[in-house]
């Protein structure tokens, strides 16, 4: 979307929120770089969440909350957790002022899981829900997931407008002189009581017998983060063989050489990829721990007698990758969002087709294209929607009206006229949850409902970790709901229960060959420019324009037919299908990071064609968007020109301690350096990146 600007010309998004909520680097408001400034002011001018923009943030998001609020409601009630990378508590203690400040009763969860959030808001019959985390984002990072009462949905983008606006009228030092008229629960006992039934219950779990998991070694690995401990109670209580858990410290070090974002792009790790010093993973100790337990019983894990594999999650809990040890080849297979997707839907076909026949099998545009294909065979119906799992809740809540209406005795007139409400929303989107809300209310309760009826999703899935799949829930009243969430560990549970059943049935070879790919994979491949300018990448900006004639220009002279594709959900992706969708080129702006990508996808014989696009879409993103004034962006440049005078080390960097790992590892993800058995170097990329900053 286009920004709009201030008469002093500062940009003022229309919107403050990323793909979901917002998320920054922190920094305290007694901070001296930002005395003398509001909040707001901080966030916008310095691109940084202090704790007095996290009290403000809660606040407007309370206030907006309890406009909707009816007069015959209980008091309002909001529940708050959080993740590890705060020790201080300085930021968590924030928003439980604002949710105070605003009167109304904070039930604190503590550290938990992201999912636990909305299960216990429905649960609890709250107002709504917020959980601070950055998510995978490295441990200086921060920000805010929210939560609504409609099933559990986060904010769609008016929704994010909304509180935007009431964030722009607010006066915060009047807000920071409020009382805290609200009371103060703490519910964390409540709440892991509830998350431990909810994700043992079989239904969920899909684990229907003592026995299911019993020759599974596990390594749990919850990245420093709010699955610590959790997650491997949970899993020994399902009954695996035996759990090892690593990476498990609460000191705020979240996803530091740990959890799945060290893992995207990586298919298989290699024996070579653990060696001192030019290992990528060397300093991993889930990626070190399996090879170690895997080599001490290779015999029992080429006999079939276990099998060795790792549950890697991210800092708050709701992505989950799967490492599988290979006896055979001493390596580990990386199963990503897309690949323990596909198992999970073979799973409920194969156990369920009448119950899954025709099903959605919903994935966003980062996913390999063969993913949807293979559901397509087993009898789902694709469905590709934008980035962020709000847009697979979206099109899941959608789907369960249109079944709704059709389970429902009204007049044709009546039917015609809610089907006239539906049909322009699945072509240009749904902006507000109250639209759904309202749709859903039209449309009676009907007694003749089927308990049998269809499953309206199978599987909803993220490349990069984020599975959905339904789940049930008993209230206090004992009425049973429907909850659908990105939850690290249901899919987890459900993927293992899937593969641990499919083990019985197959030799250790034919196994692993079914698990490790369970469906042909294409090409995929996604390149990174950080710190940018990332207000200037929006529909029909300047550099959009740019981007979109090269990538004409060079698909063309590849043999490419070229077409624009839009999503409703994300108008600013520009999103290239090529070859009437056999493979496809995207570009766009993370939500959660300072950063914009390059996304190849297509068949393995459009690889190199794509790399080669890709690579000058690339340059020009490095070329136009960098911003000259980002501290990392300083020292990035800093960083590469040292390592290409190969005279220091990594450890004698002259870059500040903290941002060290951080700096490192994302040159890495831009390809502007690589190891080498003398430390990294600069790749080809570098050194053109190098001289293009002179």
């Amino acid at each position: 979307m286009k920004p709009r600007t201030t008469a002093t010309q500062k940009i003022v998004p229309e919107r403050l929120q990323g793909t979901d909520g917002v998320r920054r680097e922190v920094k305290l408001a007694k901070d001296p770089e930002c005395l003398n400034l509001t909040p707001l002011q901080t966030f916008l001018e310095k691109g940084w969440i202090s704790d007095e923009f996290m009290e403000l943030y809660t606040y407007c998001y309370v206030k907006n909350q309890l406009k909707k609020k009816s007069a015959s409601a209980k008091k309002a009630i909001f529940i708050i957790g959080w993740d590890p990378r705060d020790p201080s508590e300085i930021f968590t203690e924030a928003v439980v002022r604002g949710v105070r400040k605003a009167g109304c009763e904070a039930k604190v969860l503590g550290v938990v899981p992201t999912p636990l959030v909305p299960l216990f808001m429905l649960h609890e019959g709250a107002q709504g829900g917020i959980m601070v985390t950055a998510s995978h984002n490295p441990k200086d990072q921060n920000g805010i997931k929210l939560f609504l009462p409609f099933h559990g949905m986060k904010p769609l983008p008016a929704d994010d407008i909304d509180l935007t606006q009431c964030l722009l009228k607010q006066n915060y030092d009047a807000i920071k002189k409020l009382p805290l008229k609200g009371g103060r629960v703490d519910a964390r006992q409540e709440a892991l009581e509830l998350f431990q039934h909810f994700s043992l219950r079989p239904e969920n779990s899909w684990i229907h017998s003592k026995n299911t998991l019993k020759d599974l070694t596990l390594v749990v690995d919850p990245a420093y983060g709010a699955l610590t401990k959790i997650a491997a109670q949970i899993f020994r209580k399902a009954g695996v063989g035996k759990v090892l858990e690593v990476n498990a410290g609460k000191n705020g070090a979240v996803n530091l050489r740990s959890g799945v974002a060290d893992l995207e792009g990586h298919p298989r790790i290699t024996a070579e990829m653990i060696l001192k010093p030019a290992g990528l993973f060397h300093s991993h100790q889930a990626i070190v721990k399996l090879f170690e337990l895997g080599r001490a019983n290779q015999k029992s894990a080429k006999s079939g007698e276990i099998r060795i594999a790792g549950a890697i999650f991210d800092a708050d809990g709701d992505r989950f990758f799967r490492l599988e040890y290979d006896p055979f080849q001493d390596l580990l297979w990386v199963l990503s969002g897309d690949e323990t997707a596909i198992l999970q839907a073979r799973h409920l076909v194969s156990c369920f087709p009448k119950k899954y026949d025709g099903s959605l099998y919903i994935n966003t545009v980062e996913s390999d294209l063969n993913a949807s294909t293979c559901a397509k065979t087993m009898g789902l119906t694709p469905l590709l929607t934008a980035v962020g799992d709000k847009w697979i809740l979206l099109k899941v809540r959608l789907a369960l009206i249109e079944q709704k209406l059709l389970q429902t005795a009204l007049t044709p007139e009546k039917r015609k006229a809610i089907k006239k409400q539906i049909i322009p929303l699945k072509k240009q989107g749904v902006s507000r949850v109250a639209t759904l809300q309202n749709l859903e209310k039209s449309i009676p309760t009907s007694s003749t409902a089927q308990a049998g009826s269809p499953q309206v999703l199978a599987v909803g899935s993220e490349e990069t970790g984020h599975n959905i799949t339904a789940a049930l829930a008993t209230l206090p009243n004992q009425k049973e709901i429907c909850v659908y969430s990105g939850n690290g560990l249901k899919s987890a549970l459900n993927t293992f229960s899937a593969s641990e059943n499919l083990a019985k049935k197959l030799s250790p070879q034919k196994y692993l060959q079914s698990i490790s790919r369970p469906f042909s994979p294409g090409f995929k491949s996604t390149l990174y420019a950080y710190y940018v300018r990332q207000e200037r990448f929006y529909k029909d900006a300047q550099v959009w324009r740019k981007i979109k004639r090269l990538i004409f220009q060079a698909a063309k002279q590849n043999g490419y037919t070229v077409k624009t594709r839009n999503f409703p959900d994300d108008p600013d992706m520009l999103y290239i299908s090529l070859t009437e969708g056999k493979a496809g080129l995207f570009v766009r702006n993370s939500g959660t990071e300072n950063k914009i990508s390059v996304n190849l996808r297509g068949r393995k014989s459009d690889a190199s064609k794509l790399k080669k696009i890709g690579a000058e879409v690339l340059k020009l993103l490095l070329f136009q968007l960098k911003d000259p004034d980002h501290l990392f962006y300083k020292m990035e440049l800093s960083a590469l020109n040292q390592i290409a005078s190969q005279a220091t080390t990594d450890k004698a960097l002259e870059v500040k301690n903290q941002y060290k790992t951080r700096l490192i590892n994302e040159m890495r993800k831009q390809h502007l350096i690589q190891l080498s058995p003398k430390g990294n170097r600069l790749t080809a990329l570098g050194k053109w990146y190098l001289n293009a900053q002179m």
